[in-house]
């Protein structure tokens, strides 16, 4: 579509754009609002550069686009603001969140739709930058055969996997979700078919034995991985990254030890993925 509020520089021709012409400190008007949505529906994951947002603003950011989503087992790193998740890694941090390519909190019954990330601090020499992958391409560039039995598969995402080192102290509310969804799902609003496990959080393919669970997920984890599929984002101080959750995938690289990385991220409440063979219709999905 063109563009009348925002500019717009694809980072790819597969995923990712860069947004200029918008300050998100302000209220967005509806077609700003609008333009930005349908570039995040195009493009999968924005990128805006030169943000100052106060934590009050970067909520009411994504609040535009949805109720915010609480992690159910991240630690409280800003006691009066729940919905901030606080990303950072400094000299004693031995390993990051997301290392592992993943779709953020796909064992929820119903997965986030999206999250911003704002990072206000960056390491000096480079370095932590973010890969995001496509998932609507991850699955139509496997062959025909495949496809079709994927289409009629499920899945088990097990937050254990990706949190496996933690455990709620006593009196914690810390929760370890763990649900099955379609190895297949639909987008929503683009209603394209997206290839819907990754490496975080998937551990089983419901229909299947062990070994060939097994078997289809380390093939699928590694086609995901492809770097055709992906953009890899340079974070800059004060930048922001937006991604539909439901089709893209990322992996933090961590290689900038010992030195420090710091920001915020919301996450946007989502809903229950759907497949191929489960799809509501347009007056169902509106009145939900």
């Amino acid at each position: 579509m063109a563009y009348d509020r925002i500019q717009l520089r694809k980072l790819t021709p597969t995923i990712g754009a860069e947004i200029f012409g918008v300050d998100l400190a302000q209220p967005l008007t509806d077609s700003q609002f609008e333009e930005i949505h349908q570039a995040l529906m195009e493009n999968l994951v924005i990128f805006f550069r030169d943000q100052k947002l106060t934590v009050e603003q970067h909520k009411a950011f994504g609040a535009r686009f949805g109720k915010l989503h609480i992690h159910p087992n991240a630690p409280k790193g800003l006691a009066e603001h729940p919905e901030i998740l606080v990303i950072k890694a400094d000299e004693s941090s031995k390993r990051v969140a997301g290392e592992a390519w993943h779709s953020d909190v796909s064992c929820d019954e119903e997965p986030p739709m999206g999250s911003i990330l704002y990072i206000q601090e960056v390491p000096p020499d480079g370095g932590g930058d973010t890969m995001f992958a496509n998932m609507y391409q991850a699955y139509e560039t496997l062959s025909e055969p495949l496809r079709k039995m994927l289409d009629g598969l499920t899945a088990i995402h097990d937050s254990r996997k990706a949190h496996s080192g933690r455990k709620p102290g006593e009196g914690s509310d810390m929760q370890f979700p763990r649900f099955e969804h379609p190895v297949v799902r639909v987008h929503p609003i683009t209603r394209r078919k997206l290839l819907f496990v990754d490496r975080g959080f998937t551990t089983r393919v419901a229909q299947l034995s062990q070994a060939e669970s097994d078997a289809l997920l380390a093939f699928l984890f590694q086609h995901i991985e492809t770097p055709k599929l992906s953009c890899r984002f340079k974070w800059e101080k004060n930048s922001i990254a937006f991604w539909d959750n439901r089709c893209a995938q990322h992996q933090a690289i961590f290689d900038y030890w010992p030195h420090r990385r710091y920001g915020h991220r919301v996450t946007i409440s989502g809903d229950r993925p759907f497949g191929v063979a489960q799809q509501p219709s347009n007056a169902e999905l509106v009145a939900g």
